[in-house]
């Protein structure tokens, strides 16, 4: 590794102890790092930032427990803006963390962020709760969240936090068992720390059973995140038919869709024929709909009458006009 020198973290060349020069070639990502680093305006943003003022928060490393170098734990778009800028070197703070530790370290430090994807939720919380149930030593996976537990399944939790501070030193710090946290659930630790109910951090991690091409359809909004909950449960065989489907025939399921899907996956009933039939069905949305505006009309009817009742006025004539309509062609054709 090359040498590594004392540095500044701001223009103004204020000391901060502990930090260091490390070059960017010697820096990885975090494994199974869940959030997107894409050069987009936000990085450009950063990027001009970082040209006028260098990078002011060092990034948050670890010695690379896979290889040489480092494994970022937390400033993966700092890196990527600073590459950008045209830097070789980058401030870090290396410190020495378990998977655990660096687990809930790069999450935190992410979910601070002002837009995060559900697909980055996804992936963020189920690292996290594993990471959690580690420290709370229970060995069991995430994979069967969506489950019924046990109701006496509690974990205690040392909670563990990244604190960033103004001089750009970042601390890991561990703040103890709590009564708040004495006795909840993971899961339930989870959802207080980062806002969410429990049944929405199932929903997220459930996510992660999604193939990417339809999860990639959910972070672009093009479907819900009920309806993609919902087809998680489809085999990835399944998964890949619908995508096909929906791609070819340029139609998303809403959530009833989506549910039958599921229940018939569930069921070993579904194949593509049936996905075909359920994706052609008319949604009540799609519905061909005749409106009138209020301003065109209003005038016609009764100051008093409800929307209701010019609604069924409007029923009636209609029915009156089409009653003579059909005598009038009984008539010609006689």
């Amino acid at each position: 590794m090359s040498g590594k020198t004392e540095m500044c973290s701001s223009a103004k060349n204020e000391l901060s102890v502990g930090i260091v020069q490390v070059k960017i070639q010697e820096l990885c990502s975090f494994k199974r790092h869940p959030f997107k680093v894409e050069r987009n305006q936000e990085l450009f943003e950063l990027r001009r930032s970082i040209e006028a003022e260098g990078v002011l928060v060092p990034l948050l490393v670890r010695q690379n427990p896979y290889g040489k170098g480092y494994e970022i734990i937390s400033g993966h778009r700092r890196k990527e803006a600073a590459l950008w800028a045209g830097f070789t070197d980058v401030p870090a703070l290396i410190r020495e963390l378990n998977n655990d530790q660096a687990v809930i370290a790069m999450v935190d430090s992410n979910l601070q962020r002002e837009r995060i994807l559900p697909s980055e939720k996804a992936f963020a919380y189920k690292m996290r709760l594993e990471a959690m149930k580690h420290q709370g030593r229970i060995g069991s996976s995430t994979s069967d969240l969506m489950e019924p537990k046990s109701l006496n399944e509690h974990v205690e939790l040392s909670v563990l936090e990244a604190e960033v501070h103004r001089n750009g030193k970042i601390t890991i710090k561990k703040t103890g068992t709590t009564r708040e946290t004495k006795g909840l659930r993971s899961n339930e630790e989870l959802a207080r720390m980062v806002g969410e109910s429990v049944s929405q951090i199932k929903r997220y991690i459930r996510l992660t059973k999604l193939i990417s091409k339809i999860l990639d359809m959910l972070d672009k909004e093009q479907i819900a995140l009920r309806s993609a909950v919902e087809l998680s449960f489809l085999t990835e065989d399944e998964q890949y038919e619908l995508y096909a489907i929906m791609e070819f025939e340029q139609c998303i399921p809403d959530f009833s869709q989506a549910n039958r899907l599921k229940r018939m996956s569930q069921q070993q009933c579904l194949d593509i024929d049936k996905m075909y039939e359920i994706l052609q069905e008319v949604k009540p949305n799609q519905k061909e709909q005749v409106k009138i505006p209020l301003e065109r009309i209003g005038r016609y009817f009764p100051e008093n009458f409800t929307p209701a009742q010019q609604t069924a006025l409007i029923e009636s004539l209609l029915k009156e006009w089409a009653k003579k309509k059909r005598k009038q062609g009984m008539k010609d054709g006689k």
